[in-house]
């Protein structure tokens, strides 16, 4: 990523590729939530009902995610 140095901000092109990648970052991040609720509860007398359902949840986020990306991030970045 460059950063246009006079403005400090990001390219319009780099701010698609963010924009792109978002769902699968917003997917990841609710996977990883998921799995530090599984350790928590671990201490606490196992994972409920409520923690396996969001953990297959997160988990089939991430893969329809995965599976929706449609133009590669390289190719958004050279559109700038």
């Amino acid at each position: 990523m460059s950063i246009d140095f006079e403005t400090g901000e990001p390219s319009p092109g780099e701010l698609a590729a963010i924009e792109a990648e978002w769902p699968q970052i917003e997917a990841d991040l609710a996977e990883l939530d998921a799995e530090i609720r599984e350790i928590y509860a671990a201490d606490r007398g196992g994972p409920t009902e409520l923690d396996w359902r969001r953990t297959r949840r997160s988990a089939a986020q991430v893969t329809r995610t995965a599976t929706r990306a449609t133009r590669p991030v390289a190719e958004l970045r050279s559109a700038a």
